[in-house]
């Protein structure tokens, strides 16, 4: 299992444990992370997994069949399966947050981003890259579409997942799903698929050289950028 599956099924700590179950595989379906149709460990394991009970466990479960998340089947070949949802409303969603919410949400997702970079430079083995490159040139044959988004994500979380933290890897799938949807609308602006590709091709040769103060300076820079934009957005909304 690799680091970023392993953060999703990570024990969960003893406040809200339902409710941080829930946010844990919606956020990791939502991202792609836990891909559409994958049947779930069972009940016992997935409890096991987050330490905690099976009656939490089956209130959570419940709580995403709620949402579309996963279906349950009966039967031999029953179990929990992952249901990835429709293409969010994001136009929607960025008129929930106020512009200083937004600018806050990016300072600490630049904060995470780069650090993560950082540590992928000093920690990641080339075994920890492959998936970097592999997810550049899925975006590189996909179309402009709801799939491309996802790519999107799952190449930082992979970069978190590269710095070997498996706290790091979990903020950045929950920042992820909670303004990575948005920055993708700002994309036009920072030169469209191609622009992302290279500044997201610049900081994986950066962690590949091990060169960690790049690697942060790239990843800061990317989310930054990319949140200038989205205010711009945010209050031509208002406009």
């Amino acid at each position: 299992m690799n680091v970023a599956r392993l953060a999703v099924f990570a024990p969960v700590d003893s406040t809200a444990r339902v409710d941080v179950v829930v946010r844990r595989l919606a956020d990791a379906i939502e991202l792609g992370v836990l891909s559409d149709g994958e049947q779930l460990p069972s009940e016992s394991e997935l409890a096991g997994l987050f330490g905690v009970s099976t009656v939490t466990l089956r209130e959570a479960l419940m709580a995403l069949r709620q949402q579309g998340l996963v279906e349950t089947r009966r039967g031999r070949a029953g179990g929990s399966f992952v249901r990835v949802p429709a293409e969010l409303d994001v136009t929607a969603r960025l008129r929930s947050f106020a512009v200083d919410e937004l600018r806050d949400l990016g300072d600490h997702y630049a904060a995470i981003a780069g650090a993560a970079a950082r540590l992928a430079a000093q920690r990641s083995l080339p075994s920890d890259l492959a998936p970097l490159w592999r997810s550049l040139e899925e975006m590189a044959a996909a179309e402009p579409s709801a799939r491309l988004r996802r790519l999107d994500g799952r190449f930082h979380i992979e970069v978190a997942a590269a710095s070997q933290s498996a706290r790091l890897t979990q903020e950045e799938i929950r920042l992820q799903a909670d303004i990575g949807p948005l920055l993708w609308l700002s994309h036009d602006d920072l030169g469209g698929q191609y622009g992302i590709a290279a500044q997201h091709r610049a900081i994986a040769e950066a962690i590949e050289q091990g060169d960690g103060d790049l690697a942060r300076a790239l990843a800061e820079r990317h989310v930054l950028d990319a949140t200038d934009h989205l205010i711009e957005l945010r209050l031509g909304l208002q406009e």
